[in-house]
């Protein structure tokens, strides 16, 4: 096993900037690609709905239950995984995510009945569960908190990059496969989109390192100095055990912060392409290219938000700003359904502000929890957050089905972000706030 010598004194400011930099180079593009094919695998379930809920007679409700039963089973093991992925190291953890969920989610092309369809979203939030909140303590073991912003902001960018190509391929999979072999267009759909996740687990599991001391990449010395640097702000921390850390009332707050926003994400993610189609426009490939317009939106905004909190350390009213402009341009978008081009623009501000909330509501986190079993600490956040997916759809769902139309559902989603926006303010500024770091217990 690779160890490391003594931290030796501070490296020069340029030469460690130079190790985080080839660091960064060296895992951000990979967890990039497995995030955008992750959250693709999520979400493409909006675009089969189009096809889908025809061909096999289900009703707005159906497919809400089933969208949605994927966080019931993400929630049950997202805490556990967290907690294996500490114990085997995130290169073999995330490898056996994302090959089971890639198998899982290509098998979708079987669905006949509402009941296969429950099962297999369930177990795809079984094996998908830990993935993100993974990552994100993955990150905390290679960069201190002021230099994580912006490699969790490059990290979260695959989301709406995700969104973005995954609305241009879906489309065309949709129009031009279907049929193809007897198979329909959202059957392709799973099967095209679900494998891939299997080959990049195998590259995860070759390409990633556990540790600093680890990386082939960089020099001793320069091992030395990003371990010294993550040393120092260890020491700088309270030390509680799990049951102190899960009982922290701040970490309940982001909780309920992170509930609003995820809220909104998934509203936009499982029924923009039933609002744009609802605005008139009827083929796949067109509710595609559309679809993926707020989300190249997003791709910049939320990198350009990430960096600016970062730049002057403020969190709060960078989440609270995002989370209300993606309010107003819910409800704009809303209000002007009627037109495509005024409902695609309230759709990109509400979408690229919602999404840039992101990244810096991950800045507030990692900075409360830290340590050894810190992954179990995010994990939690993570979990109260998505609950949201589970809810969302359900009640999304309902209200769809209830009113005829999408938009009392939008409404209700503009609500949930300005609850957020504020419940982000509330979060305490204070520098001299203790920093949580959960121990593992015996």
């Amino acid at each position: 096993m690779n160890t490391l010598p003594p931290p030796p004194a501070d490296m020069p400011d340029h030469a460690l900037h130079s190790a985080y930099r080839k660091t960064a180079w060296r895992v951000i593009p990979l967890l990039m690609v497995c995030y955008l094919v992750a959250y693709l695998d999520r979400v493409n379930v909006g675009f089969a709905k189009l096809q889908m809920l025809d061909d096999l007679k289900f009703s707005e409700a159906v497919y809400g239950l089933g969208a949605g039963v994927f966080f019931v089973g993400y929630l049950m093991f997202e805490i556990p995984s967290n907690i294996a992925l500490h114990r085997f190291g995130a290169r073999r953890w995330i490898a056996r995510i994302m090959m089971t969920w890639g198998l899982l989610s290509a098998a979708m092309m079987f669905v006949e009945t509402p009941m296969s369809f429950y099962l297999l979203r369930f177990l795809i939030g079984i094996a998908e569960a830990g993935f993100f909140p993974g990552i994100i303590f993955y990150l905390t073991t290679w960069f201190p908190s002021h230099r994580r912003g912006v490699m969790i902001s490059l990290f979260i960018a695959a989301l709406p990059i995700s969104s973005m190509l995954g609305s241009l391929i879906s489309g065309l999979i949709m129009q031009t496969l279907d049929g193809v072999a007897g198979y329909a267009g959202w059957q392709w759909l799973f099967v095209i989109e679900g494998l891939p996740a299997v080959a990049l687990g195998a590259a995860v599991f070759f390409l990633l390192r556990d540790r600093i001391a680890d990386a082939r990449w960089l020099s001793a010395e320069e091992k030395r100095g990003m371990q010294a640097a993550l040393d120092r702000e260890t020491r700088a921390k309270s030390h509680h055990s799990v049951r102190d850390g899960l009982l922290n009332p701040k970490i309940w707050l982001l909780g309920a912060v992170y509930f609003c926003l995820v809220l909104g994400q998934y509203v936009i993610s499982f029924w923009m392409p039933t609002i744009i189609r609802n605005s008139g426009v009827a083929e796949p490939w067109a509710i595609g290219v559309l679809s993926a317009i707020p989300y190249s939106v997003a791709a910049v905004s939320m990198v350009l938000v990430g960096r600016s909190s970062d730049r002057v350390r403020e969190y709060r009213w960078h989440l609270a700003i995002c989370a209300f402009i993606g309010a107003g341009g819910v409800v704009f978008g809303t209000l002007f359904g009627a037109s495509l081009w005024l409902s695609m623009i309230g759709l990109t501000v509400g979408t690229a502000a919602m999404i840039s909330s992101l990244p810096v509501f991950w800045g507030m986190p990692t900075a409360v929890v830290g340590g050894a079993a810190a992954a179990a600490g995010i994990a939690l956040i993570n979990s109260l957050g998505n609950v949201a997916g589970f809810f969302s759809t359900i009640v999304v769902g309902w209200l769809t089905q209830l009113t005829g139309n999408t938009q009392a559902a939008m409404y209700f989603m503009a609500a949930a972000l300005v609850l957020g926006g504020l419940l982000g303010l509330s979060v305490s500024r204070t520098r001299s706030d203790p920093v949580v770091e959960i121990k593992a217990v015996a």
